[in-house]
């Protein structure tokens, strides 16, 4: 066999840390997403190995990765995982905050992407909310679950106290 190099892409590293993922349940596709990956940079190459490999056990061989370019460091136009040539597509047009793979036999998972900077309890809400059965959360919605600050949060949960407590003095 040829070396990988020379046909014009690299093996990807593995990388050797717990996957975070969540994937709705199979099913008929719905809503926006079909899960939500909390990968921990932005270096596609790194992160990319062992999502696939999970991923290939519900989607068979993943032979295209398409991402949003301005969201991810630069990463090789195609990369050898598990011997498998995968295809990693920049596009300017996928969706902010989302990432989509194509495998085997016309499957296709498009998951939201929580930013690695993440607080962790708000990026667990925000996976959790994108793998709900029947989600249908934008997202726009699911970043904004993600990123919001502690202090974001607590000022949320002050408004709606003040807001049930007007309710309540009103009906009274």
């Amino acid at each position: 066999m040829s070396n990988p190099s020379a046909a014009g892409f690299e093996p990807m590293p593995r990388h050797g840390v717990t996957l975070r993922l969540r994937l709705k349940p199979m099913a008929e596709p719905t809503g926006h997403v079909d899960g939500a990956w909390w990968p921990r940079s932005r270096d596609l190459a790194e992160e990319l190995p062992e999502l696939l490999r999970v991923l290939g056990v519900r989607l068979g061989h993943i032979y295209r990765v398409v991402y949003r370019a301005r969201e991810w460091a630069v990463a090789p136009a195609q990369a050898l995982i598990d011997g498998k040539r995968v295809l990693l597509d920049k596009s300017y047009y996928q969706p902010s905050d989302t990432i989509c793979l194509e495998g085997g036999h016309g499957t296709r998972h498009t998951l939201f992407v929580v930013p690695p900077w993440g607080v962790p309890h708000f990026a667990h809400d925000a996976m959790m909310t994108a793998a709900a059965p029947n989600n249908a959360t934008t997202v726009a919605d699911l970043l904004e679950i993600s990123a919001a600050t502690p202090a974001d949060r607590v000022a949320e949960d002050e408004a709606k106290a003040r807001w049930d407590c007007e309710r309540r003095s009103k009906q009274g």
